[in-house]
């Protein structure tokens, strides 16, 4: 493939990474405590890793297969828990406007 093509979506990635970086920070400031002040606090943690994450991706090449194969599945994993995490967000979120 294209390494020219691969580096520009690596640097497309980072910036809207940097950019979700930027809101999930920004609305954290604006998010009460309690339940979703936590759930919160778990979501600005793992997209602060998913950008570290995302910083690595142009070097990929240079690294060892074995290291690359242990990132893409620790991605995997925080990736689920991501979702985990985002689900049970809206989910609680819903539960206090609908009470």
């Amino acid at each position: 493939m294209n390494p020219i093509l691969l580096l520009s979506i690596n640097i497309a990635a980072i910036v809207v990474m940097l950019l979700c970086l930027y809101t999930v920070y920004t609305l954290r400031a604006k998010i009460p405590g309690g339940v979703v002040g936590k759930q919160w606090g778990y979501l600005t943690g793992l997209v602060t890793l998913f950008t570290a994450g995302y910083f690595v991706t142009p070097f990929f090449a240079s690294l060892p297969q074995d290291l690359i194969s242990l990132l893409v599945n620790l991605i995997f994993l925080f990736g689920a828990v991501y979702v985990l995490i985002t689900i049970r967000l809206i989910y609680r979120i819903i539960e206090e406007m609908t009470s």
